[in-house]
């Protein structure tokens, strides 16, 4: 039987597959979607710092993931250089810096994530996050579409394409935020690449894409938790919904490519 904070995590992790299929379908079409890999390792100071002074990791995750974000924003405002380059130099600071915080035992943890109960108010705060992400995708979707395939456009018709990229990529680091606590630092992107690029895969129209790719998110998520509860308990759910999702990218490799 499940109790109630078995529930909360398992709810929380569906609704965190379905803001990580839009969040990672518009970041396929910005052609940042390895982005997401290396902003998620930009937590890892953080994660490092709590685990070694003993408080909720989520929280020294958070603080330096919207840290990094902002910098990773102002720098590449500054520099002119590619959002890319940028997160590069980033990622390769905050993994340095969280290999060297972390201790040991609890290094495991931090890159691969852990299962565990949620309380009902930090299953309502991750309910709330969701939302977030969900309300800002689509309530800023036609301009980020705009402004990447018509920049001279979006800027001539008020888009503040600045603005709109640091919004993207606040929504873009709670997105992994939000899946830092069961599939881990080094986990936490690959819910955004694959099933995106599953999406891609098997069709080219805009809201089809969006759809098909939150799907796969949520097949993935919800098959490998099944698996490990019902198969494979001893196994966190985090690697095998990863194991699952590149399985199902696979898969979509049989169909004839779409058409551009």
């Amino acid at each position: 039987m499940f109790h109630s904070g078995e529930i909360y995590a398992f709810v929380l992790a569906l609704l965190f597959a379905i803001a990580a299929g839009l969040v990672g379908s518009i970041a396929l079409m910005k052609r940042m979607l390895l982005a997401s890999d290396v902003i998620s390792h930009v937590a890892l100071p953080g994660l490092g710092l709590a685990f070694l002074l003993g408080f909720n990791p989520l929280i020294g995750g958070a603080a330096t993931l919207f840290l990094g974000t902002l910098l990773i924003w102002q720098l590449q405002k500054q520099t002119g250089l590619a959002t890319e380059a940028v997160i590069g130099v980033v990622f390769a600071g905050s993994v340095a810096i969280g290999a060297v915080l972390t201790p040991k035992e609890d290094l495991v943890e931090a890159l691969f994530g852990r299962f565990e109960d949620l309380s009902l108010l930090a299953f309502l705060l991750g309910v709330c996050a969701v939302f977030i992400i969900i309300l800002v995708v689509f309530r800023f979707k036609d301009e980020l579409i705009l402004g990447l395939f018509a920049p001279e456009l979006a800027a001539a018709t008020g888009v503040k394409l600045e603005r709109l990229n640091l919004y993207f990529l606040l929504v873009f680091s709670l997105s992994v935020l939000v899946g830092l606590r069961f599939l881990g630092a080094l986990l936490a992107g690959a819910l955004i690449i694959i099933p995106a690029t599953t999406g891609r895969r098997l069709t080219s129209d805009l809201s089809h894409f969006l759809v098909v790719s939150c799907l796969a998110s949520v097949v993935a998520v919800g098959s490998g938790f099944a698996v490990t509860h019902y198969l494979l308990p001893q196994f966190s759910p985090g690697a095998v919904i990863v194991i699952i999702s590149a399985a199902m990218f696979i898969l979509s490799l049989l169909k004839w490519p779409a058409s551009v």
